[in-house]
């Protein structure tokens, strides 16, 4: 069994880094998708496609993925680049602005 062990991203409709601490291992899937000729929809006989487990830390996934016998790719975060504008937002409220307010 092979599972995934990885970092989430931030989703695009996120502003904050909320749920992106936590590891999750997930399972890759062990068989393909199939079409159901009658309605269309796409099913699989595997179940551990559906599982996502989290862990406080990369060590804890580890040790857990050790202690079942699974074989787990590690896939490390990239770094981000910080957000902060120097004098983004609070510029329009200074006391030492240059132009006058215009709205």
């Amino acid at each position: 069994m092979r599972a995934r062990i990885y970092q989430p991203a931030k989703t695009a409709m996120q502003s904050g880094t909320a749920k992106t601490h936590q590891w999750v291992l997930e399972f890759a899937p062990a068989s393909a998708r199939e079409v159901d000729p009658l309605m269309g929809w796409t099913s699989s006989s595997d179940t551990q496609a559906q599982v996502r487990l989290r862990f406080e830390s990369r060590e804890a996934a580890l040790a857990y993925a050790a202690e079942k016998g699974i074989d787990a790719d590690v896939v490390d975060p990239k770094p981000r680049k910080p957000v902060i504008r120097p004098r983004g937002y609070g510029e329009n409220f200074a006391t030492d602005r240059k132009g006058a307010w215009t709205h």
